[in-house]
């Protein structure tokens, strides 16, 4: 049977009876799905290209009507990227604003007006006009529109939905940081235990989202601990990735175990109220039944 390469000395290596960082990090992906932002977009960037080869073969106005397509298309592509980036972390919540800014569909119009101007450049006004509306259909119908609404709970105020919104976007900015700083530190092992971290900040966050009573018990969860483990892992990253100082990587590991079991803890606490409340109301709509002389048969 194959065995990954590696030993105690090795880039990856580990002392004798050590967890294995490769077994352990496969359970730092829970949930994780494949971004869709690849594949049909990254040929949006590459299908442009044409363009600017063409423009330099051409008279200096149609030159400069190419290299504006060029630049419109170019920019659709990203925009189209970043809309799918935006709909799938809306997508991933259960209380969520709209994307201030509908990517997507403006992606779909500089379609539209990129093509539109090489028919233009090429042909004239009519093929211009054929050209932008199947610009705007085709890449609406590839790549969809935009949520065009908050998403929330049933029930819950307006004003404690949005502020648990801005709470997890506050929360998942800083996991962001603290996965882009620790990649400073070019240890695998290390980038997979943020990673697991993450994924046990995010089950908190979920459970939030649940029930966005509970903000006020996570508050500080959400808030000045994971600030305060951004700020750690910056510094940290910066020190090991010059010094390989292994105090230091040992005392960031230990500060990532408590960080996990105490927003575990946090969680599973949440949880058990949630419960204990479901609990409550199951008596007294039971005790309110007996009272009107309902009994089961």
């Amino acid at each position: 049977m194959a065995q990954r390469y590696g030993g105690e000395h090795s880039p990856q290596g580990r002392a004798s009876g050590a967890p294995d960082p490769h077994i352990e990090a496969t359970s730092d992906f829970r949930g994780a799905r494949r971004s869709r932002a690849g594949g049909r977009v990254n040929l949006l960037f590459l299908a442009p290209f044409p363009l600017a080869w063409k423009a330099f073969l051409s008279p200096p106005v149609i030159m400069a009507q190419h290299l504006v397509a060029f630049g419109l298309l170019i920019l659709a592509a990203w925009l189209t990227r970043e809309g799918i980036k935006a709909e799938e972390a809306y997508d991933a919540r259960k209380v969520a604003r709209r994307p201030a800014l509908p990517r997507k569909m403006l992606a779909s119009a500089l379609t539209g007006l990129g093509l539109g101007l090489v028919g233009f450049a090429g042909h004239g006004v009519i093929e211009a006009g054929i050209f932008a509306v199947l610009g705007v259909a085709l890449h609406g119908m590839a790549f969809g529109l935009d949520p065009l609404r908050d998403k929330g709970m049933d029930g819950v105020d307006l004003h404690q939905t949005d502020r648990v919104a801005r709470a997890v976007d506050r929360g998942e900015a800083n996991l962001n940081a603290m996965a882009e700083a620790i990649k400073r530190s070019h240890d695998r092992h290390l980038e997979a235990r943020v990673e697991r971290f993450a994924g046990v900040a995010r089950d908190l966050f979920r459970t939030v989202e649940n029930d966005p009573r509970d903000l006020s018990a996570a508050r500080k969860y959400l808030g000045i601990y994971l600030q305060g483990a951004r700020d750690a892992t910056v510094k940290f990253a910066d020190h090991y990735s010059r010094s390989r100082d292994p105090k230091a990587r040992s005392d960031y590991e230990a500060l990532l175990t408590d960080l996990e079991q105490n927003f575990a803890a946090r969680t599973d606490r949440l949880l058990s109220d949630d419960a204990g409340d479901m609990t409550v109301e199951i008596e007294v709509l039971r005790e309110r039944l007996q009272r009107e002389g309902v009994r089961p048969q």
